[in-house]
């Protein structure tokens, strides 16, 4: 028996650890450079762990002189921990697990020491000092005259990262394409600020990593050193490595060329933020004498998933060949479900999980943050908990949010300049500098808009618009908030001032429009604008605190990108319209021929579609904001694969066609709030017969056979949950 098969015999016995054949043959390459692609839930973790282990017992090498280099710090304590678990012998070892900016920390610190520089980090926990940033809100303002928003900073911040992360020299900077006003200059002040003083340099995350690749380049002792420090090294999550993050790796084992790399194609999402996924499919150009293995056998899904998002993911053509396959039996056909209106989506979630016992197996994915929003609200008022993967706290103090509240507050007293100055660029009236500080200077205890009337400078067009704005806001004192922010929309004209600014800015509308949508949600239902500013703060630290619920029992909520390692039962993925997914900056660049942003949508539908072990359901709707939308390509094409259109489908029952709408249309069912009374026995499409206990404004309880149900009336009437029932026939 050969050292090999005696390892995996050994292993079989003390860890109950079988290896496929694919598997066997990675953790036995331990000489030159082997790629692997593993496909999702193909086992690639305990593959590395088994070859990490293979190295130290059969081949002797020593634990420190291993590097294992991963994509996040949760991934290299989770692998970390998993070696720990399968090699205890070997636990107290230094086997070298860590991220590439932690090993890229390590060769700056070391080539600045030679030379005598000191450096501040700017990014990450500080104690006091500058941070990125607070740097780059001051260069924008400085050069654009008026604050950056917060998807403005983050656009720049990414803008920034994916330069230094595909090595993009200066005079190249145009060539991207960047919506923030004066990008080039910012950079350039923002780099120049950093390094003002040359013997004490402020460096971001992304600096590190260049520097790095400098020092390699640059120091022949420094980089002999860590090439020295290595026998073996060991990437994973390739597919995520920056161009900058591969020219690193590349020098560090150019003598031994004992390098693996664990990736897959079919899973790049993030080359927004400078990944390089046509490195793998170049890598036999980088190390022609690598070996390249596919596994692609699939241990975490159904049959149903993993046959349909293999032929899914044929889509695209930049790609390796692979076929993933399991040999999990089928549990359920994909569900694709189509709403009337994006509401409905929300509210039909709630309902499912409110049918759930254990919440935990569940997760609902999402391409954009701000659709996890209108999921909260919906979940906190059923009161079912959740955990928000990546939770985003920005829209609570995104500027929309910021507006519609100080209109709000206006109508309380509109005598306060300091909300009036937060506000006036958006009603219209282009006052001037001048004017402003007459207003300021004139008597405080009167209203703001009889002091902006005495001003003999206003043009006529002015002082109808501050007329209009005046009335507008007097018609709004004590209604309810939902009718307020109409008027605010319309009769203020805040949706045309947000139209001229995206214009001007390059905002993206539909997302500005989609803040306003989702805040209408939220105050539908309130009586007070207090109650609505009282909503939005306790929206707020529900998001919060749902990190306290990751190990319980709890619904995961999760962008598609965070979701990238994770798996559950069943998985929801919604919002699955074109414009979203793909982006319309996806569409656009596909029609002028360029497919590498289509391809990388797919293989971000690819991820979500992977996540589910048993169960997926795939969500979109007709109407969004009162306009039509179409139901993303992507889950068309999932349609016509389960149903080829050339193809006659034979007969089936109707319970078993997969398409169907979100609830069967019932002609039976109660759509009128007067028959929804205390003591009516009614039928529940799913929990049966029951009897009205109480019933408010916003809830109906209901008093089942095994428990007492909070349902919400709206959503009981609008999708025909519940049916009358004669009581007689219920006790026969």
């Amino acid at each position: 028996m050969n050292k090999g098969q005696s390892f995996f015999n050994r292993k079989k016995e003390q860890l109950g650890v079988i290896l496929n054949d694919v598997q066997k043959k990675a953790v036995l390459h331990t000489k030159g450079p082997l790629l692997l692609l593993a496909s999702p839930g193909s086992g690639k973790t305990t593959t590395t762990i088994m070859r990490i282990g293979y190295l130290i017992e059969e081949e002797g090498a020593k634990p420190a002189r291993i590097k294992a280099v991963t994509f996040s710090r949760a991934s290299a304590a989770d692998m970390k921990e998993r070696f720990a678990r399968f090699f205890p012998d070997h636990s107290t070892d230094s086997v070298d697990f860590s991220t590439i900016h932690s090993l890229a920390f390590q060769v700056v610190r070391d080539y600045f020491y030679k030379q005598n520089i000191s450096y501040q980090l700017i990014e990450g926990n500080q104690d006091g000092g500058p941070t990125k940033k607070l740097l780059l809100r001051k260069i924008f303002k400085s050069m654009n005259g008026e604050n950056i928003t917060e998807e403005q900073l983050e656009e720049l911040t990414t803008y920034i990262s994916y330069m230094k992360n595909k090595i993009i020299p200066r005079e190249e900077w145009g060539t991207i394409q960047c919506d923030i006003p004066s990008v080039e200059a910012i950079i350039e002040e923002y780099e120049k600020i950093k390094n003002a003083n040359p013997r004490y340099l402020l460096l971001d995350y992304d600096d590190m990593l260049t520097i790095a690749n400098e020092a390699f380049n640059n120091d022949e002792i420094v980089l002999r050193n860590y090439q020295d420090r290595y026998d073996y090294v060991l990437t994973d999550e390739s597919q995520d490595t920056s161009l900058v993050q591969h020219a690193i790796i590349e020098k560090l084992v150019k003598p031994h060329q004992n390098l693996y790399v664990v990736a897959d194609d079919d899973q790049s999402i993030y080359s927004w933020r400078g990944a390089e996924p046509k490195y793998l499919l170049d890598f036999k150009k980088v190390y022609p004498n690598a070996v390249i293995l596919k596994m692609e056998q699939n241990y975490r899904s159904s049959k149903d998933i993993v046959d349909i998002a293999n032929r899914f993911i044929k889509r695209n053509k930049d790609r390796y060949d692979k076929n993933m396959f399991t040999e999990n039996p089928s549990h359920k056909p994909i569900q694709l479900k189509q709403f009337e209106d994006y509401r409905l989506q929300a509210k039909y979630l709630v309902q499912e999980m409110s049918m759930l016992e254990k919440k935990q197996d569940i997760a609902v994915l999402y391409r954009n943050n701000s659709a996890s929003i209108m999921l909260i609200n919906e979940l906190d008022r059923n009161q079912i908990p959740f955990y928000i993967k990546d939770s985003d706290n920005r829209f609570f103090s995104h500027w929309i949010v910021k507006d519609i509240l100080n209109f709000m507050r206006m109508t309380f007293t509109d005598k306060r300049v300091d909300i009036f100055e937060q506000i006036y660029t958006k009603c219209g009236f282009y006052l001037s500098r001048e004017q402003m500080f007459e207003l300021a200077k004139k008597k405080p205890g009167e209203s703001i808009f009889e002091r902006l009337l005495l001003n003999k400078s206003l043009k006529d067009y002015q002082i109808k618009q501050i007329q209009t704005c005046q009335k507008a806001i007097q018609q709004m004192k004590g209604i309810k908030p939902l009718k307020a922010i109409k008027i605010i929309r319309n009769q203020l004209g805040y949706d045309q001032t947000l139209k001229e600014m995206s214009k001007k800015l390059g905002f993206k509308t539909d997302y500005l429009f989609n803040v306003l949508q989702t805040l209408e949600e939220i105050a539908d239902t309130l009586e007070t604008m207090e109650q609505f500013a009282d909503r939005l703060n306790h929206l707020e630290n529900v998001m919060k605190e749902s990190k306290f619920n990751k190990n319980r029992d709890a619904i995961t909520l999760s962008t598609f990108h965070s979701s990238k390692g994770l798996e559950f039962k069943k998985v929801y993925m919604i919002d699955l319209i074109e414009g979203v997914i793909p982006s319309h900056d996806e569409i656009n660049k596909y029609k002028d021929g360029d497919r590498s942003l289509m391809e990388e949508s797919v293989r971000l539908f690819y991820v979500g579609m992977t996540r589910a072990k048993q169960e997926l359901e795939l969500l979109s709707y007709k109407k969004q904001n009162g306009k039509d939308v179409t139901r993303s390509r992507f889950v068309a094409n999932v349609r016509n694969i389960i149903s080829p259109p050339n193809k006659v489908q034979p007969a089936q029952p109707k319970k078993q066609v997969l398409e169907k709408s979100a609830v069967p249309y019932n002609p039976n069912a109660i759509t009128k709030i007067d028959e929804i009374q205390e003591g009516v026995v009614v039928k529940h499409r799913v929990f049966g017969h029951g009897t009205i206990v109480s019933v408010t404004e916003e809830r109906i309880e209901i008093q089942f056979q095994k428990e007492l149900k909070a349902l919400l009336l709206e959503t009981c009437l609008q999708m025909g949950l519940l049916e009358p029932v004669d009581e007689v026939k219920v006790n026969n």
